[in-house]
C-alpha cells in the first residue's frame, strides 16, 4: 500500500474517450463518447461534430434553463442519477465569470469543473500534531460512512471559497465564524478522474486551521456522524494502508502531510507525490 496510489487513482482517465464540450470557442466540459447519442435527442441545445459537442444556447439564464430541462429528462431516463438541487457555476477554464449554471448532480455527465473547499483542523500537542477527522453520515448518497476532512463542501453558484468555508464550517461542524477567520489558505489540489457517472474535474481550495484546546467540532446538519481527534501519524497510516477515507480527501490529506513535514524527501514516492497533487 502507498500514498501515491491515491494520487494515481484520482488522475486516471482516457482523454480519447471524451469529446470537448464548447460554448462558442471556450471549453466548459467533456462528454464521454458513449453519452453522445443521448444528447443527440436535443438538437436545439447541443450540436455535435467530430471535434466537439457545442452548446447552442448562448450564455446566462436562457442557457441555464435549457440545460436544466435536458438534465431533468436525462434523470428521468436514468442517465444521470438524481437532481441535487444545488446550482454550480460553469466556467471556461480559469477565466473569471460564470457562463451559465448547472445542477451539481449533472457535473460529471458533462465533465464540468467543480470547485470545493477543504479545511484541515489540527491541534499541536507535546506528542505532535493531531488532526480532526470527520465521519460522513451513513445515509449520505455519496461515499457514506467514509472518513473526511473536518470541513468540506462544494462552492455553489455565486459563492467564493471563503464564504463557502465559513458557511460549511458552521453547518457541518458548528464552528462559529470568529473561529474560522483564523484559517489560512494553503493552496489547491486539482485532478481529473473518470467515474461511473462521467468525469470528475475538481479544483479544491485548501485551508488549515490550528484549533486551540477546548474548541471542538460538533455535528450540526446531519451530514457528519461525528468527529475524532487523531494523532497525525495515525492519519498518515490510515491513508497509506486503508481505503476508509473518502477518495479525494486522501489527496487533500496527503497535501497536508507534505506541507507539515509528515512525509519528506526520504519517502521514495516524494517527488511523484508532490508533482501529482497539482496536475
Amino acid at each position: 500500500m502507498s500514498l501515491l496510489r491515491h494520487i494515481r487513482s484520482v488522475n486516471r482517465w482516457d482523454p480519447a474517450a471524451f469529446r470537448p464540450l464548447l460554448l462558442g470557442e471556450r471549453q466548459v466540459g467533456r462528454v464521454r463518447l458513449d453519452r453522445l447519442s443521448l444528447l443527440s435527442a436535443f438538437p436545439d441545445v447541443f450540436a455535435m461534430d467530430e471535434a466537439a459537442v457545442r452548446l447552442q444556447t448562448g450564455e446566462g439564464e436562457a442557457a441555464t434553463r435549457a440545460v436544466a430541462e435536458v438534465v431533468r429528462r436525462l434523470i428521468a431516463d436514468g442517465a444521470i442519477p438524481y437532481w441535487r438541487g444545488e446550482w454550480f457555476d460553469v466556467m471556461a477554464g480559469d477565466a473569471p465569470g460564470a457562463l451559465l449554471r448547472i445542477d451539481r448532480g449533472a457535473l460529471p455527465f458533462f465533465g464540468v469543473r467543480a470547485a470545493g473547499v477543504h479545511l484541515n483542523g489540527f491541534v499541536r500537542r507535546p506528542d505532535g500534531l493531531h488532526l480532526w477527522i470527520a465521519r460522513r453520515a451513513a445515509d449520505k448518497k455519496l461515499d457514506p460512512d467514509k472518513l473526511d476532512n473536518m470541513v468540506a463542501g462544494g462552492i455553489g453558484a455565486g459563492h467564493g471559497p471563503w464564504s463557502t468555508l465559513v458557511k460549511e464550517a458552521e453547518e457541518e461542524a458548528s464552528l462559529p465564524p470568529d473561529s474560522v477567520r483564523r484559517a489560512h489558505p494553503a493552496g489547491i489540489v486539482s485532478y481529473v478522474m473518470e467515474r461511473e457517472g462521467g468525469l470528475r474535474d475538481d479544483l479544491l481550495y485548501l485551508y488549515d486551521l490550528e484549533m486551540p484546546e477546548g474548541l471542538e467540532p460538533r455535528p450540526n446538519d446531519g451530514e457528519i456522524a461525528g468527529f475524532a481527534l487523531m494523532p497525525a501519524a495515525e492519519v498518515v497510516a490510515l491513508v497509506r494502508d486503508t481505503d476508509e477515507v473518502k477518495f479525494n480527501v486522501n489527496v487533500t490529506l496527503i497535501d497536508f502531510f507534505v506541507r507539515h513535514g509528515l512525509i519528506g524527501p526520504d519517502d521514495p514516492d516524494y517527488l511523484a507525490i508532490c508533482r501529482g497533487l497539482r496536475r
